[in-house]
């Protein structure tokens, strides 16, 4: 297949959310790019608090970003088109193309004009923001071979089926077949693909070109009767079975969907060099975003991550990392209701480190002014940071590039908030006072030498003989689990079935299910 020109796509749909769409169209994208086939992702509408800067500078979810990567191309704003961050249970901000356009509750933006201005790119919802989709998705299809489109949710949400610009109607609008994903780890996936088809309307089953089962344990022969009864009752081919897979640690889509106590990234098994671990907790703040940014330590033998709600869950910890969140003032008023932020000062006049990261770093000032995100006015930081922090309007989205502790570092920089840094020693574009350290630079833990020289200093300061594996390379270790969902696919799929629907589309003929959308 290799220089392959395919001209077409697919769509990966899922029975429900997390069922592994995005991993699997990661998964397809390494898969045909292994194949000499230019592929790209493309995600109509993303929700999500992780996120990631373009090179051209727009901010786009970071699973799309971890799929281009898999497709080896460059992301860019046009995988993405619309991005809808939460700022709580009801609103959310949008970035269209890139940058943030608005605020919109989640009826205005699934059913009409409410919470948006005239004249906007969000006046009308979703409705008028099919025509840029659609524009974004024929860009991509007039440069590559192939685009892999990842869907949102189920294709079967029959309330939001109108407006939908995800799913069935970027499908039905780019006429692309869809291949549903489900997720037999949590028990009814068949119950689950045939429901899915039957409440679509004719049209849209004409492109449920049939199912891909995920995370499966034991022997596929079991599943076997399960598959041909389905094919009888649906008359759609199952693709592939694809087995369970442990420690593929990939990027995350959504960091409201994190469990709060008990959540461990998941690190690499080999022990650690040195005598000791290095613990690090992570306060899991509301609003959580880009706590991505600790799969890096995670990756180091010998560093064990872990996510913390408790005060008394900061005792042992050699490292606390506040996070990024979508709301600095909330998080920081949760922190005080909770009795971390107490914990947090005692931490600090004790020497014993602190890391603040973005809104995590914002907290950890002397005053936050914010007009903007939470509308609070004028609030008290922790005071660990001579630091001054203004939110305003404009959103900064940047690629920095630098140097600290003697290493070079990368990084990408999201957020409303100006950080005036009155004194510390410099610190990325923040500063460190003591074992206190801040910046709003995520992606920095990612530059390999920085943070073997960050970790060092991290045990020195917490009195443990910790060693930084001189070796760990996180690109590395990223590429070979881009390489493992590549594997999956090309092992455990039907890859000559999926090339036929990316090549000629949905096969002809498929049977309706009744009842159909209401």
């Amino acid at each position: 297949m290799s220089g392959a020109k395919l001209g077409g796509g697919l769509l990966v749909a899922g029975t429900t959310s997390d069922a592994g769409k995005s991993v699997v169209t990661a998964g397809i994208c390494r898969w045909l790019a292994r194949q000499g086939v230019k592929v790209a992702p493309f995600k109509a509408q993303n929700m999500s608090l992780n996120s990631f800067v373009t090179r051209e500078g727009a901010e786009i979810g970071r699973a799309q970003a971890m799929q281009a990567q898999a497709a080896r191309v460059e992301p860019t704003a046009l995988m993405n088109p619309v991005l809808l961050k939460p700022g709580s249970d009801r609103t959310s901000q949008v970035v269209l193309l890139g940058k943030p356009v608005g605020e919109m509750s989640a009826r205005g933006f699934f059913g009409g004009s409410e919470g948006s201005a005239p004249g906007t790119a969000l006046h009308g919802g979703r409705e008028q923001l099919l025509g840029v989709v659609t524009d974004c998705l024929e860009q991509l299809r007039g440069t590559y071979d192939a685009v892999i489109c990842e869907g949102a949710g189920s294709p079967a949400e029959i309330n939001l089926r109108r407006t939908d610009i995800v799913n069935m109607g970027i499908a039905r609008a780019a006429r692309f077949p869809v291949v549903v994903v489900g997720d037999i780890d949590r028990g009814g996936v068949f119950a689950s693909f045939f429901g899915t088809t039957a409440l679509l309307s004719p049209q849209d089953q004409s492109l449920i070109a049939g199912y891909l089962v995920n995370k499966f344990r034991g022997d596929v022969s079991l599943l076997e009767p399960g598959m041909e009864m389905l094919r009888g009752l649906t008359g759609r081919a199952t693709y592939g079975v694809l087995p369970f897979q442990h420690g593929l640690g990939i990027d995350e889509e959504d960091g409201l969907r994190v469990s709060l106590r008990g959540a461990v990234r998941e690190s690499v098994v080999a022990p650690p060099v040195g005598e000791d671990v290095l613990r690090v907790a992570v306060c899991a703040v509301p609003l959580m975003s880009n706590f991505t940014d600790v799969d890096a330590l995670a990756a180091e033998p010998g560093v064990v991550v872990r996510f913390v709600d408790r005060a008394e869950e900061l005792a042992d910890a050699d490292l606390v990392v506040v996070p990024g969140t979508r709301g600095t003032v909330k998080a920081l008023a949760w922190l005080r209701e909770r009795g971390l932020a107490d914990a947090l000062v005692r931490r600090a006049a004790q020497g014993r480190p602190v890391l603040g990261i973005c809104g995590g770093f914002q907290l950890l000032g002397e005053r936050i002014s914010d007009e903007v995100e939470s509308r609070a006015g004028e609030v008290d930081g922790l005071g660990l940071l001579p630091v001054r922090v203004r939110f305003e309007r404009e959103k900064t989205l940047a690629r920095p590039v630098g140097s600290a502790l003697g290493e070079p570092v990368e990084g990408y920089e999201i957020h409303h908030g100006v950080a005036e840094v009155l004194g510390g020693e410099p610190f990325l574009d923040g500063c460190r006072v003591g074992s206190v350290w801040g910046t709003h630079w995520h992606g920095s833990l990612e530059s390999d030498g920085f943070r073997r020289a960050f970790l060092r200093e991290v045990a020195a300061a917490a009195g443990r003989r910790f060693v930084p594996a001189p070796d760990t390379s996180f690109a590395s270790l990223r590429e070979e689990q881009l390489d493992l969902l590549g594997d999956l696919v090309e092992e455990h799929a039907d890859t000559a079935a999926l090339l036929r629907l990316i090549e000629s589309g949905a096969p002809a003929g498929l049977p309706f299910l009744p009842p159909g959308a209401p």
